[in-house]
């Protein structure tokens, strides 16, 4: 029989379907010995098919007609090898997927065969054949339409009992293989979407409702397994194997949540209530929101920048308004209200972050707490008057230390007192609160993040069809939303929370949306003038702040205008003070190029920041060091810094931020006499450009042990950049010489040795910053490349005399290059001319004095250690005799 099936036949023939199912029909069981003939039987009936579907019908009938499903079917159950249950799930994968008639489709579904297929015992234990069913059933679920469905159901007095499909594939749902799991998401929403009444309601009644609950819990593992990463990360800041693994549990994370709203968005009627129930009821009370607590005192407590992070994906991903509103009023509570009242302790802490093991029953009266009072919100009358009750004072007077702070308070104290990691995550959360759609304008309100345009449109929205006061309030500088419009909305959810999650918030509720305003002003301009905090936090800072107050100067105070010119004064001798810094040749091209960055950051819809940076541990670069590399870095975010109150202190004046930063940038760089003696007419002196040895002074220098060079040392600056050259004379050209290496004038820090006056030191940083380079960047600005370390020259000259004279070239250049550096940047540091209503802290004169000290060339100035990266011995070690 063996070989007969093997002899030359028109293999796409009804003739050779024919032989192979009367030869498949005459296998009594499956064995070593004839397993092989039966694979290629199966394999040849798929192909045929599959071929019969596209060009001949008769192929299809002679199938339907000789029963080959009830066959294959058969085949299974007579089979004693994997190998052929692995081939009959591959036949009908490929048959399902490939076929287009919808006759050929219906067939197959039909008669039960399918069904038995799916709820066939096979044994998973073998990795491939798990792999084959998935794929299997996933083959099925893209059929599946409101015809086909019904194929695959029981059903008993009009109401679904059985959906074999549906059933066999969510046991996987959390197999630890992904591809297993992404076929199983595919597969429900496949099912979902198919929009069958009795199909919908089957699978969100009990028990198969208990999925979404199950999917939820293993979502919540999720979590406290990135955090367990985060927490690892933070011991070990060095170990990429850290950040690799949290960046691979947030894209698990997001996944999940997505699948989550893929879900809700596919139309089945209470899909939507069970996945948000169970994200709060599981999740969010228990575990993320009381984790904002400052002071860690739960056992179910996870980070904090964590929760602030999950909380903010949540919101950005599951768009549904239950789940918004009901964070946004739980916001408003104390994280002590979402303490359980049920604590299963071991050993004094709560047993897997104090929630329910999958095998235990899910208690939802043990995820609130006792009920000891209504919650109420009072809304005071906002028409007192200003004089009476300024807002400033009440803003000063909030004390964000207490006891019995709400999560919001929380998130205000993080902003004005928190370390860069809870301060950005806690501007993440708000601005991802404000810009969350399913939001309601008076629940934004109530938070005090409303955004004064949609005030301005809602107000005038009810003036022009003439609802209530709303023209008095357009033209109010106290405008808000209506007392009722808060009330109901945000009395809606807390009330909501007691009745139907048991969180009950016993103390009296006091909404002030002005106050509620001001006080984030107030967080916001703290923020603005700390310092440790990472210049890209407080850009995030200013986003917000141009969120709330689009050209509105009546919005801040006078404390907020007084926080702000302080710090901006203190920006300002900071910038200054790198005028003379290692990096200074680079100062006016960081702060153009951060001038659209910034401009571009504050004007985005969105945050720039990526969320998931404070999940990662913080760049390791030091910026108390004194190296180059930690120069660097202080330089970039001094300049950073200093471009976002500039253009805050535009913006909050009521002026619109140019596209160019007002920097002057001369046509022709000037050229000073020693620049001009050597010939030198570029600005990078590169190796082997010919230049005149006039004021050059002769030197010794070794770039590798025991090879000594004669060169000709020679420090010039043109314009902004500056060069330490070292140049070997033209034996046939008297004066002349060609460069043979070139380094950075600034930072070069000259010194002379104490024991042997005739060696000059120099520090030799490289002639880029790497953080400027994108190539060196990661995906979200990790740096690839380590810090780079300082190279050494030192130059032994002829005697005393030459080795000074070295020297104060170097100076008198390092000199003339920071001049005219603080030329350019006159335009920035013009602190006398009056910007709108915002006052300078200092007259111009005040920077002048300051500045004179930098360029006084009459008394002798030692080059401090300036700041920025270097390369490694970029230049090797140095000799002298």
């Amino acid at each position: 029989m063996r070989f007969a099936f093997w002899r030359s036949r028109n293999r796409f023939s009804l003739e050779e379907l024919r032989y192979l199912t009367d030869q498949l029909q005459r296998v009594p069981i499956v064995n070593d010995l004839n397993k092989d003939y039966v694979i290629e039987a199966l394999r040849s009936i798929a192909e045929i098919i599959t071929y019969g579907d596209q060009h001949d019908p008769t192929f299809f009938e002679f199938f339907m007609e000789n029963q080959v499903m009830g066959e294959f079917v058969r085949i299974l159950k007579v089979s004693k090898t994997a190998s052929v249950s692995l081939q009959l799930l591959q036949t009908m994968s490929i048959m399902i997927q490939n076929l287009k008639s919808e006759h050929a489709i219906y067939y197959i579904f039909s008669n039960e065969h399918i069904n038995h297929l799916i709820a066939y015992s096979f044994d998973f234990g073998i990795d491939e054949l798990l792999s084959y069913y998935i794929s299997f059933l996933r083959a099925i679920s893209g059929k599946l339409n409101k015809n086909t469905i019904s194929l695959l159901v029981k059903t008993q007095n009009d109401e679904v009992v059985s959906f074999p499909l549906y059933v066999k594939a969510i046991r996987f749902a959390f197999h630890e293989e992904n591809m297993v799991r992404i076929a199983v998401r595919a597969l429900t929403l496949n099912v979902y979407h198919v929009g069958d009444e009795y199909v919908n309601r089957y699978v969100t009644s009990p028990p198969l409702s208990d999925y979404f609950a199950n999917s939820v819990t293993n979502f919540r593992k999720q979590c406290i397994s990135l955090d367990e990463w985060v927490a690892e990360a933070a011991k070990n800041p060095g170990s990429s194997d850290s950040t690799s693994s949290i960046l691979s549990a947030v894209d698990e994370i997001e996944d999940t949540l997505y699948y989550f709203s893929d879900v809700i968005s596919s139309g089945v009627p209470n899909l939507g209530r069970l996945i948000t129930d169970n994200i709060l009821q599981l999740l969010v009370f228990p575990l993320l929101l009381p984790s904002l607590k400052r002071e860690s005192s739960y056992g179910m407590q996870i980070g904090a920048a964590t929760s602030l992070y999950l909380i903010s994906c949540i919101l950005r991903v599951v768009k549904t308004k239950e789940l918004a509103s009901s964070i946004g009023a739980a916001l408003f509570c104390p994280p002590e209200a979402f303490i359980p009242k049920l604590e299963s302790k071991t050993n004094g802490c709560v047993s897997d972050h104090g929630l329910p093991h999958e095998s235990q029953q899910v208690d939802l009266d043990a995820l609130g707490v006792a009920d000891t009072g209504t919650s109420s919100v009072t809304i005071p009358d906002l028409s007192c008057s200003s004089q009476n009750h300024p807002v400033e004072d009440t803003c000063s007077q909030h004390n964000y230390n207490g006891a019995h702070l709400s999560l919001r308070d929380v998130l205000l104290s993080y902003i004005i007192s928190g370390d860069d990691i809870q301060a950005s995550g806690a501007l993440s959360l708000l601005a991802t609160l404000l810009q969350t759609k399913e939001l309601d304008e008076s629940m934004l309100d109530a938070l005090g993040i409303l955004p004064q345009r949609k005030q301005h449109k809602k107000l005038l929205l009810q003036a022009l069809v003439g609802e209530g006061s709303g023209e008095e309030q357009l033209f109010s500088s106290a405008s808000s939303l209506t007392k009722d419009d808060i009330s109901s909305e945000l009395d809606i959810y807390l009330q909501n929370l007691k009745d139907h999650y048991g969180l009950v918030y016993s103390r009296e509720l006091t909404i002030n949306p002005q106050i509620h305003r001001h006080q984030v002003l107030d967080a916001l301009a703290s923020l603005l003038c700390r310092s440790g905090i990472s210049a890209e936090t407080l850009w995030d800072g200013g986003w917000l702040l141009r969120q709330l107050l689009p050209h509105s100067e009546e919005e801040f105070n006078s404390h907020h205008f007084k926080l702000l010119r302080d710090s901006y004064s203190n920006c300002t001798n900071g910038l200054i003070g790198e005028i003379k810094g290692s990096w200074c040749d680079l100062l006016i091209a960081v702060m153009m190029d951060e001038w659209k960055k910034c401009k571009r950051a504050i004007e985005a819809s969105s945050p720039q920041k990526d969320p998931k940076s404070i999940l990662l541990p913080p760049h390791t670069c030091s910026l108390d060091g004194d190296s180059s590399s930690a120069g660097g870095e202080r330089m970039y975010e001094t300049v950073k810094v200093f471009v976002l109150h500039h253009q805050l202190r535009i913006f909050c004046g009521g002026g619109t931020l140019p596209d160019q930063s007002p920097v002057s940038s001369p046509l022709e760089p000037p050229v000073n006499y020693r620049a001009k003696n050597a010939g030198l007419d570029v600005l990078v002196p590169k190796p082997n450009i010919e230049l005149k040895l006039v004021d050059a002074v002769p030197c010794r220098i070794a770039f590798e042990r025991g090879k000594e060079r004669h060169l000709c040392f020679l420090a010039i600056s043109r314009g902004t950049s500056g060069w330490v050259v070292l140049a070997e004379e033209l034996p046939l050209k008297q004066n002349f010489g060609v460069v043979r290496v070139a380094a950075p004038l600034a930072g070069s820090n000259p010194r002379i040795d104490d024991k042997h006056p005739k060696w000059l030191h120099l520090r030799i940083r490289p002639s880029t910053l790497p953080l400027l380079e994108p190539t060196k960047l990661g995906t979200i600005g990790i740096a690839k490349a380590k810090a780079l370390i300082d190279g050494r020259w030192t130059l032994a000259f002829r005697d005393e005399l030459s080795c000074k004279s070295a020297e104060s070239m170097i100076l008198e250049e390092m000199n003339l290059q920071s001049s005219e550096v603080e030329k350019r940047l006159r335009p920035w540091l013009d602190l006398d001319k009056p910007v709108h209503s915002i006052h300078s802290s200092c007259p111009g004169s005040e920077v002048e004095k300051r500045l004179k000290p930098l360029f006084d060339l009459d008394r002798p100035v030692h080059a401090r250690a300036p700041s920025g990266f270097v390369t490694e011995a970029s230049s090797g070690t140095t000799h002298s005799s």
